[in-house]
Protein backbone atom coordinates (compact mmCIF):
# COMPACT_ATOMS: atom_id res chain seq x y z
CA UNK A 1 0.00 0.00 0.00
CA UNK A 2 1.25 3.08 -1.06
CA UNK A 3 1.62 6.14 1.37
CA UNK A 4 -0.84 8.31 -1.17
CA UNK A 5 -3.34 5.66 -1.33
CA UNK A 6 -3.17 4.57 2.53
CA UNK A 7 -3.58 7.82 3.51
CA UNK A 8 -6.50 10.62 2.89
CA UNK A 9 -9.64 10.32 1.65
CA UNK A 10 -11.34 8.94 -1.34
CA UNK A 11 -9.63 12.01 -2.91
CA UNK A 12 -6.15 11.59 -2.33
CA UNK A 13 -6.13 10.29 -6.29
CA UNK A 14 -6.69 12.89 -9.04
CA UNK A 15 -8.77 12.31 -11.72
CA UNK A 16 -12.20 13.02 -12.29
CA UNK A 17 -15.57 10.71 -13.13
CA UNK A 18 -16.24 9.70 -15.88
CA UNK A 19 -12.36 10.82 -17.64
CA UNK A 20 -10.36 8.52 -19.91
CA UNK A 21 -8.64 7.46 -16.43
CA UNK A 22 -11.88 6.23 -15.05
CA UNK A 23 -11.78 3.20 -17.34
CA UNK A 24 -8.79 2.16 -16.07
CA UNK A 25 -10.90 1.33 -12.69
CA UNK A 26 -13.30 -0.74 -15.17
CA UNK A 27 -10.35 -2.71 -16.96
CA UNK A 28 -8.90 -3.41 -13.34
CA UNK A 29 -12.54 -4.39 -12.11
CA UNK A 30 -13.62 -6.77 -15.15
CA UNK A 31 -9.63 -8.67 -14.58
CA UNK A 32 -11.18 -8.97 -11.11
CA UNK A 33 -14.41 -10.32 -11.50
CA UNK A 34 -12.97 -12.70 -14.38
CA UNK A 35 -10.15 -13.96 -12.16
CA UNK A 36 -12.65 -14.77 -8.95
CA UNK A 37 -15.80 -15.70 -10.59
CA UNK A 38 -13.63 -17.78 -13.40
CA UNK A 39 -12.77 -19.89 -10.10
CA UNK A 40 -15.72 -19.82 -8.12
CA UNK A 41 -18.01 -21.22 -10.44
CA UNK A 42 -15.65 -23.62 -12.33
CA UNK A 43 -16.60 -25.88 -9.13
CA UNK A 44 -18.92 -27.58 -11.28
CA UNK A 45 -16.04 -29.53 -12.83
CA UNK A 46 -14.47 -30.30 -9.83
CA UNK A 47 -17.74 -31.41 -8.03
CA UNK A 48 -17.42 -35.08 -9.51
CA UNK A 49 -13.92 -35.88 -8.99
CA UNK A 50 -13.10 -34.38 -5.94
CA UNK A 51 -16.69 -35.82 -4.30
CA UNK A 52 -15.63 -39.23 -5.92
CA UNK A 53 -11.99 -39.41 -4.76
CA UNK A 54 -12.41 -38.15 -1.32
CA UNK A 55 -15.62 -40.34 -0.55
CA UNK A 56 -18.35 -37.68 0.33
CA UNK A 57 -21.69 -37.79 -0.96
CA UNK A 58 -23.00 -35.19 -3.28
CA UNK A 59 -24.75 -33.10 -0.81
CA UNK A 60 -21.62 -33.35 1.24
CA UNK A 61 -19.80 -32.16 -1.49
CA UNK A 62 -21.90 -29.46 -2.93
CA UNK A 63 -21.48 -27.94 0.64
CA UNK A 64 -18.45 -26.54 -0.61
CA UNK A 65 -20.07 -24.05 -2.75
CA UNK A 66 -22.66 -23.50 -0.22
CA UNK A 67 -20.25 -22.10 2.06
CA UNK A 68 -18.29 -20.70 -0.13
CA UNK A 69 -21.06 -18.50 -1.93
CA UNK A 70 -22.05 -17.61 1.91
CA UNK A 71 -18.96 -16.11 2.50
CA UNK A 72 -18.24 -14.17 -0.28
CA UNK A 73 -21.19 -12.38 0.51
CA UNK A 74 -21.22 -11.91 4.14
CA UNK A 75 -17.43 -10.76 3.94
CA UNK A 76 -18.21 -8.07 1.60
CA UNK A 77 -19.65 -6.27 4.87
CA UNK A 78 -15.88 -6.34 5.82
CA UNK A 79 -14.16 -5.72 2.32
CA UNK A 80 -16.44 -2.96 1.14
CA UNK A 81 -15.40 -1.03 4.41
CA UNK A 82 -11.99 -1.56 3.75
CA UNK A 83 -11.99 -0.61 -0.02
CA UNK A 84 -13.79 2.57 1.36
CA UNK A 85 -10.58 3.11 3.87
CA UNK A 86 -7.32 1.66 2.38
CA UNK A 87 -8.69 1.76 -0.82
CA UNK A 88 -8.54 -1.32 -3.36
CA UNK A 89 -4.92 -2.32 -3.89
CA UNK A 90 -4.29 -3.89 -0.41
CA UNK A 91 -8.04 -5.82 -0.59
CA UNK A 92 -6.82 -6.62 -4.00
CA UNK A 93 -3.47 -8.33 -3.13
CA UNK A 94 -5.11 -9.65 0.45
CA UNK A 95 -7.91 -11.62 -1.56
CA UNK A 96 -5.20 -12.64 -4.49
CA UNK A 97 -2.55 -14.05 -1.33
CA UNK A 98 -5.71 -16.03 0.84
CA UNK A 99 -7.40 -17.31 -3.10
CA UNK A 100 -4.04 -18.36 -3.82
CA UNK A 101 -3.00 -19.99 -0.90
CA UNK A 102 -6.60 -21.44 -0.24
CA UNK A 103 -6.57 -23.22 -3.89
CA UNK A 104 -3.12 -24.73 -3.33
CA UNK A 105 -4.22 -26.28 0.32
CA UNK A 106 -7.21 -27.62 -1.09
CA UNK A 107 -5.40 -29.36 -4.02
CA UNK A 108 -3.74 -31.57 -1.17
CA UNK A 109 -6.58 -32.36 1.27
CA UNK A 110 -7.45 -35.47 2.40
CA UNK A 111 -11.22 -34.90 3.65
CA UNK A 112 -14.11 -32.88 2.52
CA UNK A 113 -14.68 -31.49 5.96
CA UNK A 114 -11.35 -29.82 5.46
CA UNK A 115 -12.14 -28.70 1.89
CA UNK A 116 -14.98 -26.72 3.53
CA UNK A 117 -12.36 -24.91 4.99
CA UNK A 118 -9.40 -24.22 2.87
CA UNK A 119 -11.62 -23.75 -0.16
CA UNK A 120 -14.46 -21.96 1.43
CA UNK A 121 -12.25 -19.40 3.26
CA UNK A 122 -10.23 -19.44 0.24
CA UNK A 123 -12.37 -18.50 -2.36
CA UNK A 124 -15.18 -17.13 -0.43
CA UNK A 125 -12.24 -14.14 0.79
CA UNK A 126 -11.11 -13.92 -2.52
CA UNK A 127 -14.29 -13.14 -4.41
CA UNK A 128 -15.39 -10.93 -1.37
CA UNK A 129 -11.78 -8.87 -2.03
CA UNK A 130 -12.17 -9.02 -5.74
CA UNK A 131 -16.09 -8.36 -6.26
CA UNK A 132 -17.89 -5.88 -3.82
CA UNK A 133 -14.83 -3.48 -3.37
CA UNK A 134 -14.56 -2.95 -7.37
CA UNK A 135 -17.86 -2.90 -7.93
CA UNK A 136 -17.92 0.22 -5.68
CA UNK A 137 -14.22 1.72 -6.58
CA UNK A 138 -15.85 1.82 -10.25
CA UNK A 139 -19.23 3.37 -9.35
CA UNK A 140 -17.10 5.87 -7.82
CA UNK A 141 -15.26 6.51 -11.22
CA UNK A 142 -18.23 7.54 -12.77
CA UNK A 143 -21.19 9.56 -12.69
CA UNK A 144 -23.57 10.14 -16.16
CA UNK A 145 -22.05 6.38 -17.25
CA UNK A 146 -22.13 4.87 -14.12
CA UNK A 147 -24.62 1.83 -15.53
CA UNK A 148 -22.59 1.52 -18.56
CA UNK A 149 -19.35 1.46 -16.97
CA UNK A 150 -20.89 -1.38 -14.65
CA UNK A 151 -22.09 -3.42 -17.28
CA UNK A 152 -18.76 -3.73 -18.92
CA UNK A 153 -16.70 -4.24 -15.19
CA UNK A 154 -18.97 -6.56 -14.16
CA UNK A 155 -19.03 -8.29 -17.69
CA UNK A 156 -15.46 -10.07 -16.00
CA UNK A 157 -18.22 -12.47 -14.19
CA UNK A 158 -19.74 -14.08 -16.67
CA UNK A 159 -16.47 -14.33 -19.50
CA UNK A 160 -14.49 -15.85 -16.31
CA UNK A 161 -17.34 -18.27 -16.09
CA UNK A 162 -17.35 -19.23 -19.89
CA UNK A 163 -13.54 -19.26 -19.81
CA UNK A 164 -12.58 -21.04 -16.66
CA UNK A 165 -15.11 -23.97 -16.56
CA UNK A 166 -14.60 -25.53 -19.32
CA UNK A 167 -10.26 -24.90 -19.07
CA UNK A 168 -10.79 -26.81 -15.69
CA UNK A 169 -12.47 -29.35 -17.17
CA UNK A 170 -9.55 -29.86 -19.42
CA UNK A 171 -6.78 -29.80 -16.83
CA UNK A 172 -9.00 -32.13 -14.73
CA UNK A 173 -9.41 -34.41 -17.32
CA UNK A 174 -5.26 -34.37 -18.60
CA UNK A 175 -3.95 -33.97 -15.15
CA UNK A 176 -6.56 -34.40 -12.23
CA UNK A 177 -8.49 -32.04 -10.05
CA UNK A 178 -5.65 -31.98 -7.56
CA UNK A 179 -3.48 -29.98 -10.24
CA UNK A 180 -6.32 -28.65 -11.71
CA UNK A 181 -6.67 -26.62 -8.53
CA UNK A 182 -2.53 -25.37 -8.93
CA UNK A 183 -3.00 -23.65 -12.05
CA UNK A 184 -6.02 -21.68 -10.79
CA UNK A 185 -4.49 -20.72 -7.65
CA UNK A 186 -1.53 -19.47 -10.08
CA UNK A 187 -3.96 -17.86 -12.31
CA UNK A 188 -6.04 -16.29 -10.02
CA UNK A 189 -3.28 -14.56 -8.58
CA UNK A 190 -1.65 -13.27 -11.06
CA UNK A 191 -4.73 -11.72 -12.19
CA UNK A 192 -5.69 -10.18 -9.01
CA UNK A 193 -2.07 -8.32 -8.33
CA UNK A 194 -2.74 -7.51 -12.23
CA UNK A 195 -6.14 -5.94 -11.14
CA UNK A 196 -4.53 -3.99 -8.00
CA UNK A 197 -1.68 -2.41 -10.09
CA UNK A 198 -4.64 -1.27 -12.19
CA UNK A 199 -6.96 -0.03 -9.54
CA UNK A 200 -6.86 3.09 -8.12
CA UNK A 201 -9.07 4.97 -5.53
CA UNK A 202 -12.03 6.73 -7.12
CA UNK A 203 -11.99 10.94 -6.54
CA UNK A 204 -14.09 12.84 -3.96
CA UNK A 205 -17.44 12.82 -4.63
CA UNK A 206 -19.01 16.17 -4.61
CA UNK A 207 -21.01 16.54 -1.60
CA UNK A 208 -24.18 15.40 -1.94
CA UNK A 209 -28.11 15.71 0.27
CA UNK A 210 -28.09 11.78 -0.40
CA UNK A 211 -24.67 10.93 1.61
CA UNK A 212 -25.53 9.62 4.68
CA UNK A 213 -24.03 7.45 7.71
CA UNK A 214 -24.37 3.39 7.26
CA UNK A 215 -26.93 3.65 10.05
CA UNK A 216 -29.23 6.10 8.87
CA UNK A 217 -28.82 4.34 5.07
CA UNK A 218 -30.01 0.52 6.62
CA UNK A 219 -33.26 2.35 8.66
CA UNK A 220 -34.76 3.49 5.56
CA UNK A 221 -37.69 1.93 3.53
CA UNK A 222 -34.96 2.21 0.45
CA UNK A 223 -32.57 -0.12 2.18
CA UNK A 224 -35.52 -2.59 3.69
CA UNK A 225 -36.39 -2.67 0.16
CA UNK A 226 -33.49 -3.65 -1.48
CA UNK A 227 -32.56 -5.81 1.60
CA UNK A 228 -35.30 -8.12 1.08
CA UNK A 229 -35.36 -8.16 -2.59
CA UNK A 230 -32.23 -9.57 -2.53
CA UNK A 231 -32.86 -12.08 0.20
CA UNK A 232 -35.59 -13.52 -1.90
CA UNK A 233 -34.01 -13.46 -5.31
CA UNK A 234 -30.73 -15.56 -4.15
CA UNK A 235 -33.13 -17.77 -2.51
CA UNK A 236 -34.14 -18.70 -5.85
CA UNK A 237 -31.58 -17.91 -8.14
CA UNK A 238 -29.34 -20.42 -6.78
CA UNK A 239 -31.70 -23.16 -7.84
CA UNK A 240 -29.97 -22.27 -11.91
CA UNK A 241 -26.78 -22.92 -10.79
CA UNK A 242 -27.12 -25.93 -8.16
CA UNK A 243 -29.93 -27.98 -10.30
CA UNK A 244 -30.70 -27.00 -13.68
CA UNK A 245 -27.55 -29.41 -14.77
CA UNK A 246 -29.47 -32.13 -13.02
CA UNK A 247 -33.01 -31.56 -14.32
CA UNK A 248 -31.75 -31.68 -17.79
CA UNK A 249 -29.98 -34.68 -17.10
CA UNK A 250 -33.47 -36.21 -16.04
CA UNK A 251 -34.95 -34.88 -18.42
CA UNK A 252 -32.31 -36.91 -21.00
CA UNK A 253 -29.93 -34.32 -22.29
CA UNK A 254 -26.19 -35.92 -22.11
CA UNK A 255 -23.87 -34.25 -19.03
CA UNK A 256 -22.19 -32.13 -21.46
CA UNK A 257 -25.81 -30.83 -22.81
CA UNK A 258 -27.18 -30.17 -19.59
CA UNK A 259 -23.51 -28.44 -18.39
CA UNK A 260 -23.79 -26.42 -21.08
CA UNK A 261 -26.90 -24.61 -20.09
CA UNK A 262 -24.74 -22.94 -17.00
CA UNK A 263 -22.28 -21.51 -20.16
CA UNK A 264 -25.76 -20.25 -21.88
CA UNK A 265 -26.18 -18.44 -18.14
CA UNK A 266 -22.87 -17.08 -18.03
CA UNK A 267 -23.25 -15.87 -21.80
CA UNK A 268 -26.28 -14.33 -21.53
CA UNK A 269 -25.44 -12.79 -18.45
CA UNK A 270 -22.76 -10.94 -20.33
CA UNK A 271 -25.16 -9.31 -23.10
CA UNK A 272 -27.39 -8.37 -20.25
CA UNK A 273 -24.75 -6.27 -18.74
CA UNK A 274 -23.34 -4.95 -21.72
CA UNK A 275 -26.82 -4.22 -23.21
CA UNK A 276 -28.54 -3.00 -19.80
CA UNK A 277 -26.09 -0.60 -18.16
CA UNK A 278 -26.79 1.82 -21.09
CA UNK A 279 -30.08 1.28 -21.55
CA UNK A 280 -30.13 2.24 -17.94
CA UNK A 281 -28.47 5.09 -18.21
CA UNK A 282 -31.17 6.70 -20.53
CA UNK A 283 -34.50 5.45 -19.22
CA UNK A 284 -33.67 5.21 -15.77
CA UNK A 285 -32.12 3.08 -13.32
CA UNK A 286 -34.31 1.63 -10.91
CA UNK A 287 -36.81 1.26 -13.29
CA UNK A 288 -34.52 -1.07 -15.70
CA UNK A 289 -33.31 -2.65 -12.32
CA UNK A 290 -36.91 -3.86 -11.55
CA UNK A 291 -37.25 -5.12 -15.06
CA UNK A 292 -34.12 -7.23 -14.60
CA UNK A 293 -36.15 -8.67 -11.35
CA UNK A 294 -39.55 -9.53 -13.20
CA UNK A 295 -37.90 -10.67 -15.78
CA UNK A 296 -36.19 -13.23 -13.78
CA UNK A 297 -39.26 -14.21 -11.90
CA UNK A 298 -41.17 -14.86 -15.11
CA UNK A 299 -38.56 -16.93 -16.43
CA UNK A 300 -39.29 -19.28 -14.29
CA UNK A 301 -42.72 -20.14 -15.80
CA UNK A 302 -40.44 -21.00 -19.49
CA UNK A 303 -38.45 -23.72 -16.97
CA UNK A 304 -41.28 -25.31 -15.57
CA UNK A 305 -42.88 -25.91 -18.74
CA UNK A 306 -40.15 -26.36 -20.61
CA UNK A 307 -41.40 -29.19 -23.13
CA UNK A 308 -37.35 -30.36 -24.65
CA UNK A 309 -34.03 -29.17 -24.19
CA UNK A 310 -34.36 -26.19 -26.29
CA UNK A 311 -36.74 -24.74 -24.00
CA UNK A 312 -34.40 -25.15 -21.26
CA UNK A 313 -31.74 -22.85 -23.38
CA UNK A 314 -34.33 -20.09 -23.95
CA UNK A 315 -34.85 -20.14 -20.36
CA UNK A 316 -31.34 -20.10 -19.58
CA UNK A 317 -30.71 -17.25 -22.53
CA UNK A 318 -33.32 -15.12 -20.45
CA UNK A 319 -32.73 -15.96 -17.07
CA UNK A 320 -28.97 -15.15 -18.18
CA UNK A 321 -30.37 -11.83 -19.67
CA UNK A 322 -32.34 -10.70 -16.15
CA UNK A 323 -29.21 -11.70 -14.23
CA UNK A 324 -26.65 -9.99 -15.99
CA UNK A 325 -28.53 -6.89 -15.28
CA UNK A 326 -29.14 -7.04 -12.35
CA UNK A 327 -25.74 -7.70 -11.20
CA UNK A 328 -24.85 -4.62 -13.36
CA UNK A 329 -27.34 -2.77 -11.85
CA UNK A 330 -27.21 -3.20 -8.12
CA UNK A 331 -24.03 -1.04 -7.58
CA UNK A 332 -25.45 1.54 -9.67
CA UNK A 333 -28.96 1.45 -7.55
CA UNK A 334 -27.17 1.53 -4.38
CA UNK A 335 -25.47 4.53 -5.61
CA UNK A 336 -28.95 6.33 -7.20
CA UNK A 337 -30.86 5.86 -4.00
CA UNK A 338 -28.16 6.60 -1.32
CA UNK A 339 -24.92 8.79 -2.86
CA UNK A 340 -21.57 7.27 -3.42
CA UNK A 341 -20.22 8.07 -0.04
CA UNK A 342 -19.28 5.07 1.62
CA UNK A 343 -20.58 2.95 -1.25
CA UNK A 344 -18.54 -0.17 -0.76
CA UNK A 345 -19.64 -0.71 2.93
CA UNK A 346 -23.12 -0.22 2.36
CA UNK A 347 -22.83 -3.03 -0.71
CA UNK A 348 -21.05 -5.16 1.28
CA UNK A 349 -23.84 -4.67 4.20
CA UNK A 350 -26.82 -5.62 1.18
CA UNK A 351 -24.98 -8.59 -0.15
CA UNK A 352 -25.25 -10.03 3.48
CA UNK A 353 -29.01 -10.65 2.28
CA UNK A 354 -27.56 -12.66 -0.97
CA UNK A 355 -25.53 -14.82 1.00
CA UNK A 356 -28.51 -15.49 3.19
CA UNK A 357 -30.49 -16.90 0.49
CA UNK A 358 -27.17 -18.38 -1.28
CA UNK A 359 -26.69 -20.34 2.29
CA UNK A 360 -30.32 -21.28 2.62
CA UNK A 361 -31.64 -21.97 -1.23
CA UNK A 362 -30.01 -24.61 -2.31
CA UNK A 363 -30.73 -27.15 0.50
CA UNK A 364 -34.38 -25.98 1.18
CA UNK A 365 -35.14 -26.68 -3.03
CA UNK A 366 -33.48 -30.28 -2.15
CA UNK A 367 -35.60 -30.90 0.64
CA UNK A 368 -38.93 -30.21 -1.91
CA UNK A 369 -37.09 -31.85 -5.08
CA UNK A 370 -36.93 -34.76 -3.06
CA UNK A 371 -40.31 -34.87 -1.33
CA UNK A 372 -42.58 -33.62 -4.37
CA UNK A 373 -40.16 -33.62 -7.50
CA UNK A 374 -38.52 -30.71 -9.37
CA UNK A 375 -41.95 -28.87 -10.13
CA UNK A 376 -42.76 -27.87 -6.92
CA UNK A 377 -39.43 -26.45 -6.30
CA UNK A 378 -39.11 -24.52 -9.75
CA UNK A 379 -43.33 -23.15 -9.07
CA UNK A 380 -42.05 -22.12 -5.54
CA UNK A 381 -38.71 -20.55 -6.80
CA UNK A 382 -40.89 -18.88 -9.34
CA UNK A 383 -43.13 -17.27 -6.65
CA UNK A 384 -40.38 -16.45 -4.67
CA UNK A 385 -38.40 -14.73 -7.32
CA UNK A 386 -42.03 -12.28 -8.12
CA UNK A 387 -41.42 -11.57 -4.07
CA UNK A 388 -38.41 -10.25 -4.58
CA UNK A 389 -39.72 -8.18 -7.61
CA UNK A 390 -42.77 -6.87 -5.58
CA UNK A 391 -40.56 -5.93 -2.81
CA UNK A 392 -38.62 -3.41 -5.14
CA UNK A 393 -41.90 -1.66 -5.35
CA UNK A 394 -41.51 1.28 -3.02
CA UNK A 395 -38.22 1.79 -4.16
CA UNK A 396 -38.07 5.51 -5.41
CA UNK A 397 -39.21 7.18 -8.53
CA UNK A 398 -39.24 5.64 -11.70
CA UNK A 399 -37.02 8.19 -13.17
CA UNK A 400 -34.24 7.64 -11.21
CA UNK A 401 -31.24 7.60 -13.05
CA UNK A 402 -32.38 9.64 -16.10
CA UNK A 403 -30.11 11.81 -17.45
CA UNK A 404 -31.31 15.21 -17.48
CA UNK A 405 -29.33 18.62 -18.51
CA UNK A 406 -26.98 20.02 -16.74
CA UNK A 407 -27.06 23.52 -15.94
Amino acid sequence: MTAVEGAGGPGAVGGTVDSARAWRAVLAGFTSMFAVFGVAYSFGAFFGPMGDELGSGRGATSLVFSITAFLWFTLGAVSGPAVDRYGPRPVLRTGAAVMGTGLLLTSRVDSIVVGYATYGVGVGVGVACGYVPMVAVVGGWFERRRSTALGVAVAGVGLGTVVAAPVAARLIDLYGWRTGYVVLAAASTVLLLLAAALAERPPLPAASAKARSLRQAVRTPAFASLYSSAVLLSLALFQVFVYLPDFAEDDGASEVAAAGLVAVVAAASIVGRLVLGPVADKVGRIRTYRLCFLVMGLSFAIWLGAPSYAWLVVFAAVMGAGYGGFVALSPAVVAEVFGVTGLGRLIGVLFTGAGLGALVGPPLAGLVIDAHGYRWAIGASMVVALGAALALVPLGGSDAGVERPRR
